[in-house]
């Protein structure tokens, strides 16, 4: 059985989540490289014969020195594996500067590498191919082909675009994608399929969820299997906090609502009303969860609460306005509420979100 990887937006040299303190963003930098040399590891154990690199090995067109001399390294320490590097947005420039026997690259034409009863054929788009491309794509009807591509998928052509709708009816198996960082895959047409792998680390907020590659086990047909691989989840909750008395409460309100475990990343977002202050409760919340997760971000977007009873008495303008609204019977409630809250906002001088 033949065996291919594919996998996309490496990243190596990433800036990393913003709020990460200088110490992390080195760790996880660190990470990044060591769980590309794990899928090595993986690879070679599975008797992989090729990884698709579908585009951003490197976070920039002109790579740290030491990210270079690291995938370099790790290319020519696992000779029994072909890696097929194709550039994507953030890679295109000086990426290509070493040529171990192992490392096949792409260009701005089709270049198709052979294995068994599989082709892998690629391409990396640029202004000057992005609409000729689809009409230059010649594949064998009787080979099971793999194409690898980087871009935004849709029904457009044009740089970092993919026209799917002009990929149909190529005798395309499977379409190896590259730019997209979440794992997906759908139909093609009526013989294949394209996916996005997702990036092997996620490396903020934005990136949520598990990250991994796609193993390729051909044997007469194409079949996929997704492997989660990343050190660390990343997370994001949103948590309705209404009700809750004083920040530890709100901390014992969030903790169900977070699946991750203590070596990963949380973003927690904070909605419902409070008496709180938003930006203290935020500190305090996430000062408890720290403790708990690598990580922690806490965003409030909580609308502060009003004591209605307090200003019903009210002689000042503040009073009149709030039993005009508890008067009306157009509005339930909640919205009642909400018009009081942003009302007492304008009329104190307050910020109205």
């Amino acid at each position: 059985m033949l065996k291919i990887i594919h996998s996309a937006d490496i990243h190596l040299g990433s800036k990393m989540e913003a709020r990460l303190p200088r110490e992390k963003v080195l760790e996880r930098r660190q990470e990044v490289r060591a769980t590309f040399g794990r899928m090595l590891e993986f690879a070679r154990k599975e008797e992989v014969r090729a990884i698709i690199l579908a585009g951003d090995v490197f976070d920039s067109d002109r790579p740290l020195k030491k990210d270079k001399e690291f995938f370099y390294t790790a290319v020519r320490s696992f000779p029994e594996i072909d890696f097929l590097y194709l550039r994507g947005n953030h890679d295109g420039g000086g990426a290509y500067t070493e040529t171990p026997e192992n490392l096949k690259t792409f260009s701005d034409k089709w270049q198709t590498y052979s294995y068994g009863e599989a082709d892998v054929t690629g391409l990396e788009i640029n202004p000057g191919n992005a609409i000729s491309m689809y009409s230059t794509l010649e594949l064998k009807h009787e080979r099971l082909n793999i194409v690898t591509l980087h871009g935004q998928i849709g029904d457009r052509s044009g740089a970092d675009k993919v026209n799917i709708k002009a990929l149909k009816n190529k005798n395309i198996d499977y379409l190896a994608l590259g730019h997209i960082h979440s794992r997906s895959e759908n139909k093609l047409d009526d013989r294949g399929r394209y996916a996005y792998s997702g990036c092997l680390e996620g490396r903020g907020f934005d990136e949520t969820g598990e990250k991994g590659f796609v193993l390729l086990e051909i044997d007469g047909k194409i079949n996929t299997k997704f492997v989660p691989f990343a050190v660390r989840k990343i997370e994001e909750v949103c948590v309705d906090i209404t009700g809750a008395e004083n920040p530890y409460d709100a901390y014992l309100k969030i903790k169900p609502h977070i699946g991750c475990g203590k070596k990963d990343m949380v973003r927690v977002i904070l909605k419902g009303e409070t008496d709180m202050d938003g930006e203290t409760l935020g500190e305090e919340v996430e000062n408890y969860l720290s403790r708990e997760y690598y990580f922690v971000s806490v965003k409030v977007h909580t609308r502060r609460r009003y004591d209605i009873a307090r200003y019903e008495g009210d002689i000042t303008l503040k009073g009149e306005f709030i039993r005009t609204v508890l008067e009306c019977s157009e509005y339930s409630d909640e919205e009642k509420q909400q018009i009081i809250s942003f009302g007492i906002k304008a009329l104190t001088g307050g910020e109205v979100e």
